[in-house]
């Protein structure tokens, strides 16, 4: 009998799931006050016209799923993309804001005024908030949530509304950058920041701190 050598199948194709990170839009303290988890910190005008524009930019984009830090600016920054796309806003922890303990609402001026701000603009990994969180912490637990929505949504197109340095604690992860350097990265309110997560393979970071174009054409690499 003639044996025919068997043609090998094509290896599984990996799908690639793309992470959309959003910055929540402007409050009235934006620039002038390390709010951190304080309650009651609600968007102003020009925050909610952000959050209008981030829904416009996703548009036509197949999002499987939104999340959101559990503060209210963050949700609100949600509600029109959730709106736009029928899909409910999940709160999830681990995108909440640096936790900035004893430093909780403190006004900028008065905190860049101290000497340990050099630490926290140089040598972030080696500053911790007093009865807080540290920058490391904070990273981690990033890097933890982000990885379970992607394995959530394999193959997906996922949105987190989320706060400044978390978002760059995570992008800095994604590129390969020290967390030293995490403070170079710029994440405006409003902005958009995407990372494409393949299984077995390191994340592409694909755009940070985008406020104009639409997304609609984005493609996991």
């Amino acid at each position: 009998m003639l044996m025919t050598a068997a043609t090998p199948s094509a290896p599984p194709t990996r799908l690639s799931t793309l992470l959309l990170l959003v910055r929540h839009g402007e409050t009235p303290t934006t620039g002038t006050v390390l709010p951190g988890r304080a309650p009651g910190l609600h968007l102003s005008d020009r925050g909610r016209a952000q959050a209008e524009r981030i829904a416009e930019r996703l548009a036509g984009l197949a999002v499987d799923g939104i999340y959101s830090s559990p503060m209210e600016r963050a949700r609100e920054t949600a509600e029109p993309t959730a709106a736009q796309t029928g899909l409910e806003v999940q709160q999830n922890v681990g995108l909440n804001e640096c936790d900035f303990g004893e430093w909780t609402g403190a006004a900028l001026a008065k905190v860049a005024a101290l000497p340990q701000w050099q630490t926290v603009q140089q040598s972030p990994s080696a500053f911790r908030f007093p009865g807080g969180e540290s920058f490391v912490q904070m990273q981690a637990r990033m890097v933890e949530t982000l990885e379970a929505l992607c394995a959530a949504h394999a193959g997906g197109v996922v949105v987190g509304f989320c706060h400044a340095d978390p978002i760059k604690a995570a992008v800095a992860h994604a590129l390969g950058t020290q967390l030293d350097h995490f403070q170079r990265i710029v994440i405006s309110p409003g902005s958009v920041s995407v990372i494409s997560y393949a299984p077995g393979q390191p994340p592409a970071v694909l755009m940070v701190n985008s406020t104009q174009d639409p997304l609609s054409g984005l493609r996991a690499s």
